[in-house]
């Protein structure tokens, strides 16, 4: 999943957060300051790790992943059966209720199953054009036929985005006030959202575990600012801080009151290349960028050795990652030697770093040194985080780090997204190989495991030799909470279980 900056901190914000205090001191209720505010509330229009984090406690989806970030369990199904053919599940919804107290039914399913296949707004038609038909042979019957197997299918009906909503409530407020104040049967649901500053999520007295939900509300403040969200923290003014610097984890984790959680994720940053911009569309000229940049350096520097470095788009731990994939070796001699034989002995790149991100910044200074020393001038062109994704989108750049979670347990949904899918740019690389984008597609509907994983290694292999981007590192998630907050925890694909959280 991609991730998204915002806005620094506004007046509006300070004042937001002068009650902060207060309300993290209330029983019951959870404070969590993070980086980023949400976009949107209609799971298909959105791509974003702040979006799809909050979807989790507000929507609920056909099937889910548990704690481990292993494997599936019900979800709004309870249960569910496969035709030999592997072409029909069918899938029993429990008795149920959105939000709003109306019920939920098989009917409901199949209209967000296809909506997200059909509308023109769904940024997941691609991974959902494999459904034939989406029908509710009940109203606790729901039976997807499927134009051919698909080895990913379960796995894409647990994404937050393909959650089921409310027909009704969707139809009578219309798609814009829905996605504002959405109707869902998640564990909470939407009381209040101030765009940059706070998302107040109440219980939701209608969720099918709700006996097992402790909190009775949960503030998600906006603080853009990773300093101050430390310090809120450390004062007791907020309950939990999501994206701890790694500068900070050694102190943090010095202080009495405090817990800092480094679980594990499916997180990789990487160095995003515009292949549709000069010298950049060549290989060569890809490849020497990789040779020119010091990974282990970063690892060292900016993560505090709390990272590992990344040789795959497929993050280590994650299904049919290939450990031995090439590593290209830092060799800036090569690199400049490579960089001459194509042409591009005096490459400029405009780089576009989010300001105000400790992170960013550092290794924006770190790839401007080495890449110098190969001979590549780097000009740094700091931006406010609300405008870097828009430029990415647009091609307003020639290189920027960004990072990905996974969503799903199955490889396809990042693959897709990355290597083989149109109409986001191949992640905004403008990435072109059409046998690998053939391979993406047998890939997805390829039943025979061992055959399937060959092809993922195949995959990792081809992205790696045609540099469709830089692999960096792999990272855990970094939050911190105060000592009071128990059961605070992502798993590998970010999921928060905050209906198991417990403020004592």
């Amino acid at each position: 999943m991609k991730h998204k900056h915002v806005k620094f901190l506004t007046a509006s914000v300070f004042l937001a957060l002068s009650v902060v205090s207060e309300m993290a001191q209330a029983a019951g209720v959870l404070t969590i300051g993070r980086r980023e505010d949400s976009t949107t509330f209609d799971p298909i229009k959105s791509a974003q790790n702040a979006d799809n984090w909050v979807f989790s406690n507000v929507f609920d989806p056909l099937v889910r992943v548990d704690k481990t970030g292993t494997k599936l369990e019900p979800g709004v199904a309870e249960s569910w059966s496969v035709s030999p053919d592997g072409k029909v599940y069918t899938f029993k919804i429990r008795d149920t209720q959105f939000s709003d107290g109306t019920p939920l039914t098989a009917s409901d399913a199949a209209f967000s199953l296809l909506r997200i296949r059909d509308d023109a707004g769904s940024l997941w038609r691609d991974s959902y054009s494999i459904i034939a038909s989406a029908e509710a042979a009940d109203p606790r019957t729901l039976v997807v036929t499927l134009k051919s197997p698909s080895a990913p299918f379960l796995s894409q009906l647990a994404l937050p985005n393909a959650s089921v909503i409310s027909e009704k409530a969707l139809k009578t407020e219309g798609a814009e006030t829905f996605a504002e104040k959405p109707v869902g049967s998640g564990a909470f649901s939407v009381k209040e959202w101030v765009r940059g500053e706070k998302i107040v999520l109440v219980k939701n007295p209608h969720f099918w575990q709700a006996k097992n939900v402790s909190l009775d509300e949960v503030d998600w403040l906006t603080i853009p600012d990773d300093n101050t969200r430390m310090l809120k923290v450390q004062a007791g003014e907020l309950d939990a801080a999501l994206t701890v610097p790694f500068s900070r984890i050694a102190s943090l984790q010095k202080d009495g009151n405090l817990k800092v959680e480094l679980d594990p994720s499916t997180r990789e940053d990487h160095l995003l290349i515009n292949h549709s911009h000069g010298a950049l569309g060549n290989v060569e000229v890809r490849q020497a960028l990789d040779f020119a940049i010091d990974k282990e350096a970063i690892v060292k520097t900016v993560t505090f050795g709390y990272g590992q470095v990344a040789n795959s788009y497929i993050p280590a731990g994650a299904v049919y990652h290939y450990n031995d994939n090439l590593r290209r070796a830092y060799d800036p001699e090569k690199a400049k030697q490579m960089l001459k034989a194509a042409g591009a002995s005096d490459l400029t790149l405009n780089y576009v770093v989010n300001a105000g991100d400790e992170v960013d910044e550092q290794i924006a200074i770190l790839l401007q040194q080495q890449l110098a020393k190969a001979g590549v001038k780097v000009n740094l062109q700091k931006v406010d985080p609300s405008q870097s994704w828009d430029m990415l989108v647009a091609g307003e750049y020639d290189i920027s780090v960004m990072y990905w979670t996974n969503d799903i347990l199955d490889p396809d949904q990042k693959t897709t997204f990355v290597l083989g899918h149109d109409t986001n740019m191949n992640y905004m690389t403008r990435y072109k190989n059409d046998t690998v984008k053939a391979l993406v597609a047998a890939a997805r509907v390829e039943m025979d495991a061992k055959k399937r994983e060959q092809m993922y290694i195949d995959l990792q292999k081809m992205a790696k030799a045609d540099v469709n981007w830089i692999d960096l590192y792999y990272s855990p998630y970094r939050n911190v909470t105060r000592k009071n907050i128990d059961g605070f925890y992502q798993n590998p694909l970010g999921r928060f279980f905050l209906e198991d959280t417990v403020k004592k």
